[in-house]
């Protein structure tokens, strides 16, 4: 509910707080968490129910089985998933990623974060023995206008000091929940990794902002001859060749270089027939959006310029005021400007265990294509 559609407010509640909202014919319309801002209310439930221990439990078992449904909970080859996608999932302000026995909670609202030991509550409730513990990471998500000061902690269970890892499609990663990006990993580009696994043999691949190498490690696994991953940061070099070492060890065809992607691609000839950009977002606001643009525009154009005849080219935005019509037009800009015949294979988004929910159409921020390059 925006500030703009609320006539009056009863009462002086505080950010973050339960109310419920009526339309000016006094009709219940629905339950939510209050917050200060462009956004007044984040729905929680269009029927007049307590928001109580029995209402989380229900909601995150609800997630639950359909991650179950879709092969990815429980799974012998899989225990690497995002269990609360937002409002996709009815819930708002949270996100809760899934690694092995691990469970990270993430608040983007005052509300979500005061929810935060019902939150763990359900979770245990719902997952059982698997669960062994739960971190909550939201010091860099929550509203700063809440003036919450959180800082990160384990809500249940605690750090064994061991190296975490995590499985997927029977591929293993070093999972850092307590420093890397995000909740650790990049979960939202499981199906795309999948896909690049089939184009990858006999495949020179390079990959570009490899951070954890999630791409690389599919690429070896799918028979490329060759594969090179660039991150301009070193941790992610390390965790990099740390993740190719933990499944393909002493495998040659791997190297990895710390180096500024757009340096890279410049000074390098044309031995790649696979590329992989999945740059992190250029652009976390409208006012910035032009220039994230142009970004796109020229990482694509050096990429259309450097492969080779016939290569694959897997190109993402995770920006999400970036749309979809915006990112394609700055590909096709950089396609025409390269004067080389391009396809669109695929077109990319996220995994279901990321649904978007059909009224909130911002919740669908990851897009991609597969591009063959004549």
């Amino acid at each position: 509910v925006f500030s703009g559609a609320v006539a009056s407010i009863q009462g002086k509640p505080e950010e973050g707080d339960i109310v419920e909202v009526y339309g000016s014919d006094h009709r219940f319309l629905g339950t939510g968490h209050y917050q200060i801002g462009s956004i007044a209310v984040r729905i929680l439930s269009f029927e007049q129910v307590a928001i109580d221990a029995v209402f989380w439990t229900n909601r995150i078992r609800t997630a639950y089985q359909l991650r179950r449904s879709l092969g990815l909970a429980g799974a012998e080859k899989n225990n690497t998933y995002r269990l609360v996608h937002g409002e996709g999932d009815f819930l708002p302000g949270l996100i809760v990623d899934v690694y092995a026995h691990t469970a990270i909670v993430q608040a983007h609202s005052a509300g979500m974060h005061y929810a935060r030991m019902d939150i763990t509550a359900a979770l245990r409730e719902v997952l059982g023995d698997d669960l062994h513990r739960v971190y909550y990471k939201s010091e860099g998500t929550l509203p700063f206008k809440a003036d919450l000061h959180e800082e990160n902690e384990y809500l249940y269970g605690a750090d064994s000091k061991e190296s975490y890892t995590a499985l997927e499609n029977g591929l293993h990663f070093h999972i850092d929940w307590l420093k890397g990006q995000k909740t650790g990993f990049f979960i939202d580009q499981r199906d795309s990794r999948s896909l690049l696994r089939h184009y990858a043999r006999g495949r020179t691949v390079l990959n570009m902002f490899c951070y954890t190498g999630g791409f690389s490690v599919y690429a070896l696994c799918g028979g490329a001859s060759l594969v090179h991953s660039v991150d301009s940061s070193a941790k992610a070099i390390v965790l990099t060749n740390e993740n190719v070492a933990l499944n393909y060890p002493d495998d040659t065809r791997h190297q990895a270089f710390a180096e500024d992607a757009f340096k890279f691609m410049e000074r390098i000839d044309n031995r790649y027939d696979l590329m992989v950009l999945d740059p992190p977002a250029f652009a976390k606001h409208k006012n910035v959006l032009r220039n994230a643009l142009q970004g796109y525009r020229k990482l694509n154009a050096i990429a259309f310029k450097k492969i080779k005849p016939g290569g694959i080219i897997f190109t993402f935005s995770c920006s999400q005021i970036v749309s979809k019509h915006d990112f394609r037009l700055a590909v096709f800009s950089a396609a025409a400007q390269s004067g080389r015949a391009v396809r669109i294979l695929h077109q990319l988004t996220q995994p279901a265990d990321h649904p978007v929910n059909i009224y909130h159409p911002e919740g669908e921020y990851l897009k991609g294509l597969v591009l063959q390059v004549e």
